[in-house]
């Protein structure tokens, strides 16, 4: 077929998570549950290690970060989805689909990368303690989460760019609830090969290198940790690393499910229940994760709402 028959796509429609009709409101209720939670849990983090005087260290200046890309992945994805479940018609413009990949990838890669950054950060305190607050100071902490962004930031304009040099055509619907490089590139009319290579070779480093410096730091922490002769500081040791260890396994094992399945087993539905789970149920479980767990958060949240009606009493 000539070129000229091909009519340029202008927006896409998004499938949305489910197509049944009769599941759109249950659906929009969860999720607007979820994306609540969400909001109201990393807002917190944010504000609590922001304002309290003891949280001022360099695990709560990461976890900071960490809530603060949690809270931008599920804005990025939970509002347009939440929308979509009321619309009839679910379409998104072509511009405004790549602004949200770009955005997307920004997000991911950053967290990728700063769970490595966390884990390292876990394996100094433990390992070498009276070091810490040498090796992770103030301005290797900025430089650790600036080179983190500015590297997300990067990986995010090649790869959403390479996504969005080949041509769509007459086909726009795409089987998500989001735009996300694989089903967008299954809908392209020219050929994908220079993408998807750029895609493969962007995720797999990226992988590789953040899982490494993850396992590699936890390998020594639970070493160190069985060298420690009294019971209670072992579990002392362990529980000031258990909440991320409990976050990196969640994000990895469902990060590592998309692409470590066999591809004659791959399908989109299998890609939307994982996705669901990185961009909008992670973000909203990483905040009760480091609270729940976390005495120092506990009280600094106590310490948050005692001074907070105190001043509202005067």
């Amino acid at each position: 077929m000539a070129p000229g028959n091909f009519t340029r796509v202008t927006e896409f429609i998004l499938t949305g998570v489910s197509d049944r009709p009769e599941l759109q409101i249950p659906l929009f209720f969860v999720f607007l549950v979820i994306y609540g939670l969400t909001v109201a849990g990393n807002l917190s983090i944010i504000t609590l290690t922001s304002v309290d005087s003891r949280l001022q260290t360099p695990m709560y200046y990461f976890l900071r970060h960490l809530a603060m890309i949690n809270f931008g992945n599920s804005t990025v994805i939970a509002p347009k989805m939440l929308i979509n479940f009321l619309a009839k018609k679910k379409t998104t413009f072509y511009y405004e689909c790549a602004t949200q990949l770009g955005v997307f990838l920004v997000f991911i890669v950053a967290e990728v990368f700063l769970l490595a950054v966390i884990a390292y950060d876990r394996y100094v305190a433990i390992c070498n303690p009276l070091l810490y607050m040498v090796v992770v100071s103030r301005q290797i902490c900025f430089l650790l989460v600036s080179l983190t962004y500015l590297y997300s930031f990067s990986t995010a304009v090649v790869a959403s760019s390479s996504v969005f040099t080949v041509s769509y055509c007459s086909s726009n619907v795409i089987n998500h609830f989001f735009c996300d490089i694989v089903p967008l590139l299954a809908l392209s009319c020219s050929d994908t090969y220079f993408p998807e290579t750029v895609v493969f070779i962007s995720a797999a480093t990226n992988l590789v290198f953040s899982i490494v410096i993850v396992v590699t730091s936890y390998f020594n922490i639970v070493l160190s940790i069985l060298r420690i002769r009294s019971s209670e500081g072992r579990k002392k040791a362990f529980s000031t690393c258990a909440s991320h260890m409990m976050a990196v396994t969640v994000f990895y094992g469902t990060m590592l499910f998309m692409y470590v399945q066999p591809q004659i087993n791959h399908s989109m539905d299998t890609d939307k229940l994982a996705s669901v789970f990185y961009t909008v149920v992670i973000p909203m479980l990483n905040p009760m994760i480091y609270s729940l767990r976390n005495k120092e958060v506990k009280a600094a949240l106590k310490r948050f709402l005692k001074n907070s009606c105190y001043s509202k009493s005067i």
